[in-house]
């Protein structure tokens, strides 16, 4: 086995090839091969070859795409992206810009393909570029998002998203649902659960005793109840049972002060009850570095904090900066088993 084999394979998806996600690939490849002489992995990316050329030529960069048939092909060398064709894509039925079927079938059956590969244990890790919903909808797939297909092939039981950007890391109590049904998800057992897998998590990735930090959910942390009851009735319990357990559970603490507190130094991780509370501090705080990790799931996955962006689609005005936060924070874990 040579020296390059034993870099370890991360399989990078390339989302809809609708949206910015070939693009921000192939420019984040670059990037990485331009700041060190040898990566310390060797990426594989899971698609059509043709969608990655276009976006190479779009992009104006000096890469050679090298279709494969397996993973374990995959050579890594400099100036060479090495693609698995999964020849599952008739480019004249999904056009730049646009939700469609098409579209939307490839990008799941892509990131399906991944997670098997880290299930069999092929790859280390996977990163994913965005998928668009209405697409995956069309194409025929009822999951909400990468997080639901990837708990649904995993059968994983419980499962969390992390948004991290310098300085500020977020891990969310739910993600794709409505703000009613969120609020109906504001309950001790489900708290105490996140809190859970969160502390796991971070002793995992080298934190000796995590500073956890819980948002509350009515304004100014329902002033004693007279904004709502979820707090005394759900929150704090949840907070103290949680404490019982040995975690460093503090809160909850006002949604708009919090995050600064975290920002300052004062928490390692604030635990956000529901998506727009966590997603935007993250977004305000550093949009363009922010990426985002699962937690629960049996294997690495780590994605770019972005969407499809169908307005600037094939563009080539896309910022790949995401992209890049993702792939390191995957290489950071894979390789050092910390965060970075």
């Amino acid at each position: 086995m040579t020296g390059q084999r034993r870099r370890p394979l991360i399989a990078v998806t390339l989302g809809d090839p609708a949206g910015i996600g070939p693009e921000v690939v192939v420019k984040a490849l670059a990037a990485a091969a331009k700041r060190r002489s040898r990566r310390p992995y060797i990426p594989v990316v899971i698609g059509s070859a043709a969608v990655v050329q276009n976006a190479v030529d779009l992009a104006q960069l000096k890469l050679h795409v090298r279709p494969i048939e397996a993973v374990g092909h995959a050579e890594g060398h400099p100036g060479v992206l090495d693609v698995l064709e999964m020849q599952n894509l008739d480019l004249k039925r999904a056009p730049p810009g646009r939700a469609s079927a098409a579209a939307g079938a490839a990008c799941m059956e892509w990131a399906t393909k991944a997670a098997q590969l880290c299930l069999d244990r092929h790859v280390a890790a996977m990163v994913t570029a965005p998928i668009n919903k209405q697409a995956t909808r069309m194409g025929g797939f009822e999951d909400v998002g990468h997080q639901e297909l990837l708990q649904r092939l995993s059968g994983a039981q419980d499962v969390a998203t992390m948004l991290l950007t310098p300085g500020l890391r977020v891990v969310h109590l739910t993600t794709h649902r409505s703000l009613r049904r969120a609020c109906e998800a504001v309950t001790r057992p489900h708290i105490v659960a996140k809190l859970r897998l969160t502390d796991g998590c971070f002793r995992e990735w080298g934190f000796a005793h995590p500073r956890i930090a819980v948002a509350a959910l009515n304004p100014h942390a329902s002033d004693g109840s007279t904004i709502g009851d979820e707090e005394a009735r759900e929150i704090e319990p949840a907070v103290a049972e949680a404490k019982k357990l040995g975690i460093d559970a503090r809160g909850p603490y006002p949604a708009d002060s919090v995050f600064n507190r975290a920002i300052a130094g004062e928490f390692d991780v604030v635990l956000a009850l529901y998506h727009d509370q966590g997603h935007i501090p993250i977004k305000v705080h550093d949009f363009h570095h922010s990426a985002s990790v699962n937690l629960g799931l049996p294997f690495l996955r780590t994605s770019v904090d972005h969407g499809t962006a169908y307005d600037i689609a094939w563009k080539g005005v896309a910022d790949a900066t995401s992209m890049e936060a993702a792939l390191d924070l995957a290489v950071s874990l894979v390789t050092k088993g910390k965060l970075p």
